[in-house]
């Protein structure tokens, strides 16, 4: 019987051969062990187990004997003719000439064979020659097969499917090709083509239909086309055409010829292919995605800049696994050692992308300074795309974001729709404000605004407000055309639209109350199927406006709706809303609600501190025991600072109850609000919704209500910060009467 292993790992060679002596009675053994570049294992052998043990006796004595055998054989050995075998079973001839060395025979034999015996049986082929019984006189030899290490990077691994014919050879070792040999010289193969395989064909059922007439190598090619063909579908096709691939008989045949291949393809094809596996919706869990997962997992040393790109765009598509971490997890360190190789911008960005956010700070920083380095590369496109980059890695690099910004700003005419939603969301993320950005962005809308859907004007103006930037120009156009044209108003834009212009609390002298008519009478027509939540959001927007449409509010405080409120969702949000309502119904001019009472929850009361340099100043302003702190009014109103003057404001009075009950009518209260730089519109002082609320129900309580910006505070010396609150505490005309009092005293 003989044996014939192939294996990629083996790159040494033994062969014994038994001759018969011419008497009969005994057998000469020649045993050769030689390097094989080509790792093709041939063993052939007829002696019997216990002929083996006394014939390798007799073998270890007589050492000399080996040497002259070895060199006798490489004189018989001719130039031979062999046969490469490809993976998809086609042949081609190839011309192998016998090139070795007898003094390199043993060098890393050991080395080589704790690693090859691990793939022995893995990657065997078994076949017989002479016969099925045991073969005992004679010499059999098979045709050599070569595996090309272009095509086959990875050890090849052959199944049953692959089979190979056994050729006889003479004595005196000359190949004699056979007609198998011969047709295989005029048989060559025609590697598939992605590109004209999907020009070719209209469906996804075309390519399985192709592929199940002559399979060829490599198997991705055709997953590939499929994937390419199906970009050309619309939505609802391309479903029925994913449903007709499932079911389609050659499907789970090409999945199994894959995952065979996976070893033995080209990386950038392995890739390829489970790239277009996942855009084409097959299972993360199926065996065939987590089988290329773990190959590009153990192949990740083979990754060049273009398997980068590809590998960091299907892990940025790909849900969280054990597989898909691990392989995150090697990408990061690849992305360490070549980061400084990269070359191409959008490689890089491609792969900052999808390192994530708990990527290594280290890592992060190197990306950024990389990025920082090819910034004079950067196109128009990688500066638009660096936003939504730095957003995905969750890195602020300001200065990286202010130069892109500069380019995106000048080169803004004919920027996408879909890039510009892109930007803005990836400010709002990384909390980066520039309002040359925003206002380019703005202006260009404004300008263009005839060719943009209101759907679309109406998720800018929702970006914009998440920011808190007040686009006027853009808003103004946005209320008349939204007056002027209410049907495309639905429950979801209208609940929108009254958010973002009351969070920004913008108004139009000519078309406010228009527009609020338009809204109002848009929420009076869907309130048969408006849900509670939505239409407590809506009832509460138009109060921050100071606008009360009847039916709404009227609808909103049925007992039903506040008992559903009180109970289901996000109930502290809904209690909180519920207790602005209570407040303009009481504290504004809201026709017939006047006596309207609520019984609400309280809201949970926080501790608050008043701004302390504030309260040193009006300490050294106005003296101890004029002003009171942190002083909670009805309707759940907090104010930082109270002061009490006279009705022309320009005498502080002492504080006490005492005055409060006897002289209310001749005492001016001043709210002293110590607010943050969110309470404002970007870049601005108009104040936002819920503030400019807040001082309108303080000047109905009686109060005069005065502004102090924290961040302007705490940069202010002491004797500028008593100038700068004496300034607003004090009316102008006791100030005017203070200076020339002053002069005529001098």
């Amino acid at each position: 019987m003989h044996l014939i292993f192939l294996s990629r790992s083996f790159t040494l060679i033994f062969i014994s051969l038994i001759i018969p002596s011419p008497t009969g009675k005994r057998r000469h053994v020649f045993s050769f062990i030689f390097r094989s570049d080509e790792c093709v294992c041939v063993i052939l052998t007829t002696l019997k187990p216990f002929e083996s043990v006394s014939v390798a006796r007799k073998m270890n004595n007589r050492a000399g004997s080996f040497l002259w055998n070895l060199r006798q054989f490489s004189t018989l050995v001719p130039t031979g003719r062999t046969v490469r075998l490809y993976p998809s079973g086609f042949c081609r001839p190839k011309i192998v000439y016998s090139n070795w060395n007898p003094r390199k025979l043993l060098s890393n034999f050991d080395n080589r064979m704790q690693s090859s015996i691990r793939y022995l049986f893995q990657d065997a082929l078994l076949f017989k020659s002479g016969g099925d019984g045991f073969q005992t006189k004679g010499i059999s030899t098979a045709t050599v097969l070569t595996v090309d290490r272009l095509l086959c990077p990875r050890r090849l691994s052959f199944n049953s499917k692959h089979f190979v014919s056994d050729n006889g050879l003479k004595k005196n070792f000359h190949h004699e090709p056979s007609n198998e040999d011969v047709l295989t010289k005029r048989t060559k193969p025609t590697p598939i083509n992605c590109r004209k395989l999907s020009q070719e064909c209209n469906s996804l059922s075309d390519v399985l239909d192709i592929f199940s007439k002559a399979p060829t190598f490599p198997s991705s090619n055709y997953f590939s086309a499929m994937w390419t063909i199906a970009k050309r579908m619309s939505d609802d096709q391309k479903r029925f055409e994913k449903q007709l691939m499932f079911n389609h008989p050659m499907f789970s045949q090409l999945c199994e010829q894959i995952m065979r291949e996976a070893k033995i393809m080209h990386y950038d094809n392995l890739l390829f292919s489970l790239h277009a596996m996942v855009k084409l919706g097959i299972p993360q869990n199926t065996l065939l995605v987590q089988t290329l997962l773990r190959v590009v997992q153990e192949r990740i040393n083979e990754c060049d800049e273009k398997c980068l790109s590809v590998l960091s765009t299907i892990l940025e598509a790909m849900e969280p696994c054990k597989n898909v971490d691990v392989l995150r997890a090697g990408l990061r360190m690849l992305v360490d050692q070549q980061v400084w190789k990269i070359e191409r911008v959008f490689t890089l960005q491609t792969v900052m992308k999808c390192i994530g956010k708990d990527a290594p700070i280290g890592l992060k920083r190197k990306l950024e300074m990389k990025a920082l380095k090819e910034l004079d590369q950067f196109s128009v496109l990688n500066s638009q795309r660096m936003f939504a980059v730095l957003a995905a890695m969750n890195h602020r690099s300001i200065i990286l974001l202010n130069e892109c910004s500069k380019i995106v700003t000048s080169n803004i005419h004919g920027c996408p729709f879909k890039i510009l939603i892109s930007i803005l969301q990836s400010c709002r993320d990384l909390q980066y404000f520039n309002i040359d950005l925003f206002k380019g962005i703005a202006d260009y809308v404004a300008t263009t605004f005839d060719i943009w859907k209101l759907k679309k004007v109406l998720f800018l103006l929702i970006l914009f407000e998440n920011v808190g930037f007040r686009p006027v120009s853009l808003m103004d156009l946005f209320m008349k055309k939204a007056a002027d044209e209410p049907g495309f108003l639905n429950v979801k834009s209208l609940v929108s639209i009254l958010h973002v212009y009351s969070s920004l609390s913008h108004f139009h002298k000519c078309w406010t109350h228009e527009f609020l008519e338009v809204m109002a009478s848009a929420l009076t027509g869907s309130l048969h199927h408006i849900s509670s939540e939505n239409l407590l959001n809506a009832v509460c927007s138009f109060c921050l406006m100071n606008h009360f449409p009847l039916a709404p509010i009227n609808q909103l405080l049925q007992k039903d709706i506040i008992h559903d409120l009180l109970t289901s969702g996000d109930v502290e949000r809904n209690v909180h809303k519920l207790h602005v309502l209570a407040a303009c119904l009481k504290l504004d001019d809201v026709p017939g609600h006047k006596d309207t009472h609520l019984v609400l929850p309280q809201l949970p009361s926080m501790p608050l501190q008043p701004h302390a340099k504030v309260a040193e100043v009006l300490s050294s302003l106005l003296g101890e025991g004029c002003f009171s702190k942190s002083v909670w009014l009805p309707h759940n109103y907090y104010i930082d600072f109270e002061i009490r003057m006279d009705a022309n404001r320009s005498q502080v009075l002492p504080f006490s109850d005492v005055d409060v009950v006897t002289s209310a009518t001749n005492i001016q209260r001043v709210a002293v609000l110590c607010v943050p730089r969110s309470t404002y519109c970007l870049d601005s002082t108009h104040p936002r919704g819920f503030l400019a609320m807040k001082m309108r129900h303080l000047k109905v309580m009686g109060f005069h209500v005065i502004l102090v910006n924290n961040w302007e505070m705490e940069k202010l010396e002491m004797k500028d910060a008593v100038t700068f609150l004496k300034s607003k505490i004090y009316s102008q005309e006791a100030l005017s009467t203070a200076d020339i009092n002053l002069q005529s005293t001098c």
